[in-house]
């Protein structure tokens, strides 16, 4: 019995490795933001390899493969699998590429350009190809001041639900202030530094809850956050 299974097994790799690669698939994670056209990931692989389709597995270098897309800014990772498939008289393969993609939380925008930032800081490019509905972030900034003074309380934002809903833009004016811009009420919040940023914010919730909840979401223009433990509303 032993010697049939090994037997058996041994002539199943041979027919896998010798299964000829027939297509392509591409695989995103559902919970992906943002994706590339799986017809660029598509190219990666062929052109890494341009005999690709009609080659045997054990011919494939799949770890190269899983490096070339690797390359792209946008993926954080890519798992190049080799599966088979069997019909009525011979084996078929099927390379499929699983790309897990970075997750912007911010977009920025400057005299320079525009790009993203995942939650570790990481810089990617935005393209057409994959646009992403994140926090946008205007003004005089640069690529550090974003990294090291905003992504902070940026994510401090993203995972407060109230917070999240609730803001729509940074400004960075050229003193290095913050103004916030808001979804819902016709007011600006003046943060002034990002020192002490989340005491900030929770008075300034604090605030919403109390003043602007009672019908008086339209009757300030700004409100500043700037004092210490002091909230200042010009009214319109």
């Amino acid at each position: 019995m032993i010697a049939f299974l090994v037997i058996t097994l041994a002539f199943t790799s041979a027919k896998y490795n010798e299964a000829p690669c027939s297509r392509i698939e591409i695989e995103y994670e559902p919970e992906d933001v943002i994706s590339i056209d799986k017809a660029v990931i598509r190219n990666i692989i062929t052109s890494a390899d341009k005999d690709i389709l009609g080659k045997h597995f054990d011919a494939i270098n799949t770890a190269s493969l899983e490096l070339e897309v690797e390359k792209q800014a946008a993926v954080l990772n890519a798992e190049v699998i080799e599966m088979v498939e069997r019909d009525s008289s011979s084996y078929k393969g099927v390379l499929t590429v699983r790309v897990k993609h970075r997750d912007p939380i911010v977009r920025v925008y400057n005299r320079s350009g525009s790009y993203y930032l995942d939650e570790f800081g990481y810089k990617f490019p935005v393209t057409g190809t994959y646009p992403a509905n994140v926090l946008l972030v205007t003004g005089n900034v640069d690529e550090k001041f974003a990294r090291e003074k905003l992504l902070p309380c940026i994510r401090y934002i993203e995972n407060d639900d109230f917070w999240k809903a609730q803001i729509e833009q940074v400004h960075v004016e050229n003193d290095g202030n913050i103004i916030l811009t808001p979804l819902f009420g016709h007011h600006l919040i003046e943060m002034g530094t990002t020192d002490d940023f989340e005491l900030k914010l929770r008075n300034m919730k604090t605030f919403y809850k109390k003043v602007l909840a009672n019908n008086n979401w339209n009757k300030y223009e700004t409100i500043s956050l700037k004092y210490k433990d002091q909230i200042v509303a010009k009214r319109k």
